[in-house]
């Protein structure tokens, strides 16, 4: 599966308009909705974990390696996606969930968790080591030549995963390096200030890295690693999308002209216009990652069936589901995901905490009691007629594809196809 991305690379450098968008969730729903929709382009799917969503020790999803790369290739079973159809992304990784612990501890954890993610067949690893350890200067940014030497400590450690595995040469995974991404799940200012990486600094973590690999004489890694993280100077705030600008990006997409065997990935690409996108992979930033839009298109359907089936309890005389009153009093009472991120009065804070573009309602859905309402509110459904004037009230879309015969009124194919419309736009901007 790794050839098949490498075999992108080079079609997008002779010219073609090619690229892959790259799932970001542990969502069910989510994923699911993503294989489904490769199953049915015929086309392969890119699901991505973290490091801190899934790591050695379980991660906040409670998943290691080898759980969330057997989780999701049971679910692409059951959607009839064969496995040579998905492809295992690991994003970040390095010392990012242990940046607490002093440098040694931290860039140990970060070994195991490169071989972790090997050795669980992850045929996509993104190598990122720009985090500051508990050793290091707050007030300074870390050198990049730091960052490149503790990138090739786990260099090291992949060649070490792959020779132990016998893994041939031709059938190592992808890596990418890089870190200029924007804060993860979206900007804490509405004034979206971004600045676009400078041709300079992109020479300069190349050059980092070339010579922090040679002198492990890991020179060899370089056909392997297909993509440099920048930020393109794109970003979203709890309201606002900042769009992608051709010409403020010029600098830098002409710059990777330099690099014959590299593209751009582009993280925070949520929410961007279509067209957007389309320019994104022209310019070369081919990987485009999407995670916040895809899991807040599953909140604007829940919340959708959610006054569907209120409309129908009210009509019945019994009592609703109330899923969004119980999401919210779950995340009033524990406020952990989202203090940080959402800043005001309480109610600025109250109406962030459903319809903010950050989304960090999502770490909520898993809480045993919203995962219980969410069940009873499919359940409800399941067992209910939705009149095509209710359903064509609150997802008019999916509404005509019900009455046109093209799928069911199931609540869990209707959110599924909600959240299928962010990956078209994706789609779209990825093949000509």
């Amino acid at each position: 599966m790794s050839k098949r991305l490498k075999g992108l690379v080079k079609r997008h450098k002779r010219g073609e308009h090619v690229g892959v968008y790259s799932v970001c969730s542990a969502n069910e729903q989510v994923i699911r909705a993503s294989l489904k929709y490769a199953k049915e382009k015929g086309t392969f799917a890119l699901i991505e974990s973290t490091a801190n969503q899934v790591n050695q020790f379980g991660g906040y999803t409670g998943m290691r390696p080898h759980d969330f790369a057997g989780y999701v290739h049971a679910l692409a079973r059951e959607c009839g996606l064969e496995k040579e159809q998905v492809l295992l992304g690991g994003d970040h990784l390095g010392p990012l969930a242990w940046v607490k612990e002093e440098n040694e501890t931290a860039m140990r954890y970060a070994s195991d968790l490169i071989r972790d993610y090997i050795t669980a067949g992850y045929q996509k690893i993104h190598i990122d080591t720009s985090m500051r350890l508990a050793e290091d200067d707050k007030n300074a940014p870390l050198e990049t030549d730091t960052i490149a030497r503790r990138a090739a400590l786990l260099f090291e450690t992949a060649a070490k995963t792959l020779s132990e595995q016998d893994v041939k040469e031709e059938d190592w995974p992808c890596f990418v390096i890089g870190s200029e991404v924007p804060v993860p799940g979206g900007a804490q200012e509405e004034e979206l200030h971004v600045q676009v990486t400078k041709p300079l600094d992109l020479a300069d973590t190349i050059k980092s890295f070339e010579r922090a690999l040679k002198e492990k004489q890991l020179d060899g890694f370089w056909p392997h690693i297909i993509a440099v993280v920048v930020q393109p100077g794109v970003e979203f705030s709890d309201t606002s999308v900042r769009p992608y600008d051709k010409d403020e990006a010029a600098p830098l997409t002409n710059a990777l002209k330099q690099y014959p065997g590299l593209v751009f990935e582009g993280h925070s690409t949520d929410y961007q216009p279509k067209g957007c996108l389309w320019d994104m992979v022209e310019d070369g930033i081919c990987v485009l990652k999407v995670g916040p839009a895809l899991t807040f298109a599953y909140r604007e359907a829940l919340f959708a069936l959610d006054s569907i089936e209120m409309e129908l309890a009210h009509m019945h005389g019994r009592q609703p589901v109330a899923l969004r009153q119980t999401l919210e009093k779950t995340m009033w009472e524990d406020p952990k995901y989202w203090k940080a991120y959402y800043h005001g009065s309480k109610e600025e804070q109250a109406f962030k905490l459903v319809f903010s573009l950050s989304d960090r309602l999502r770490y909520y859905l898993p809480y045993p009691v919203v995962n219980e309402t969410i069940n009873r509110l499919m359940d409800s459904l399941r067992n209910s007629d939705i009149p095509f004037s209710l359903l064509s009230q609150y997802l008019p879309i999916q509404a005509a594809k019900v009455r046109d015969g093209l799928m069911t009124d199931k609540p869990d194919a209707l959110a599924q196809d909600y959240i299928s419309e962010w990956l078209a736009v994706y789609q779209h901007a990825i093949s000509e």
